[in-house]
């Protein structure tokens, strides 16, 4: 059957320039990080990225690793950007990233111009497109000249396969050395994309929204949720059928403890005072930062997508309900 978009897609979506620059993001977008690989089912990939872009979730990201086995979540959405979403490609941003492990061999990491440039042609050929919205250099390499990677994100552009660059899990001093190099270049440097929770807020200690606003840089956070730590599933324990207890690379059993749990009972107690999921209330928080132009949320079930989007009906937030979260949290 044609796949038909909800006509009013666009009508509770909210939208933000991203830093400096002419792109719009939605508050909410998806991350195809977990659940979109060869090992998950394509149908479920399929209805949960459908439900998305009838929500107004405009922006899919990607890196070259994501996916079981890594690459295959882009080969995911290269299947639907030539199916379902063929009709639809001017509607949509598409980032991807190069940084980490990805082959064998000394040119499958880092920053070098190979690696990226060689990447970014796997990434095209997986996704089946001619270029991507943002390309990202996905983390720092203290191994790599600065400079070379920086002037490959330009060249990567100037070559018409991605329209703008970003960087991903960079500090604040790491930001401001891009900065001074692409500027240079005029290359449109438009993001940074950090980790940033109510339970990890380095972002805060290392001064970086102040470097964003700045340099007028937007940027986009994952992991809002903690890796499902800010849901309502661990608030009694661990549940059987969790990510931690199937074992996880990026979540252990020692995440949980007693004071995690009183944390997690005590949030979501607030939660509902402002009539608010856990998840809800845990988004709300990060879009509060007028540098946050999205936050990137992941999705094993087409009513987590559902319940994430209505975190748009409620943003604001009293100064009371902060210095709660925080005294919370022990800050």
């Amino acid at each position: 059957m044609t796949y038909c978009p909800n006509k009013n897609r666009y009508k509770n979506m909210v939208y933000d320039y991203c830093g400096n620059s002419g792109l719009k993001f939605p508050a909410i977008s998806l991350g195809l990080w977990h659940n979109f690989g060869q090992s998950d089912s394509f149908e479920k990939s399929r209805s949960i990225i459908r439900r998305a872009f009838d929500l107004g979730i405009t922006h899919f990201d990607l890196a070259n690793n994501y996916g079981i086995p890594p690459g295959s979540a882009e080969k995911t959405l290269g299947k639907l950007l030539k199916t379902d979403l063929a009709n639809y490609r001017d509607q949509l941003i598409i980032s991807t990233k190069a940084g980490y492990g990805m082959w064998e061999g000394p040119y499958g990491d880092g920053g070098s111009r190979k690696y990226l440039i060689s990447s970014l042609n796997q990434s095209l050929k997986s996704l089946n497109l001619d270029y991507v919205d943002i390309f990202y250099h996905h983390r720092f390499d203290p191994d790599t000249p600065l400079e070379e990677t920086m002037e490959t994100l330009n060249h990567i552009v100037k070559r018409g396969k991605a329209l703008y660059v970003g960087i991903s899990n960079y500090n604040s001093k790491q930001t401001i050395k891009a900065v001074e190099i692409l500027k240079d270049f005029k290359t449109p440097f438009i993001i940074n994309q950090v980790s940033y929770s109510i339970f990890d807020r380095w972002i805060e200690k290392d001064d970086l929204f102040d470097t964003l606003s700045k340099h007028k840089i937007g940027g986009i956070a994952f992991t809002p949720l903690a890796q499902g730590l800010l849901t309502d599933k661990y608030i009694e324990g661990i549940p059987k059928d969790s990510r931690i207890a199937s074992s996880s690379q990026f979540l252990s059993k020692n995440d949980i403890n007693n004071n995690k749990i009183i944390k997690l009972k005590k949030l979501n107690k607030l939660a509902e005072q402002r009539n608010q999921s856990l998840a809800q209330m845990a988004l709300a928080w990060v879009l509060r930062q007028k540098n946050i132009v999205s936050v990137l949320v992941g999705a094993s079930k087409v009513k987590q997508i559902e319940e994430n989007v209505k975190t748009l009906e409620y943003l604001k937030f009293s100064k009371s309900e902060l210095e709660k979260i925080d005294q919370i949290c022990d800050l």
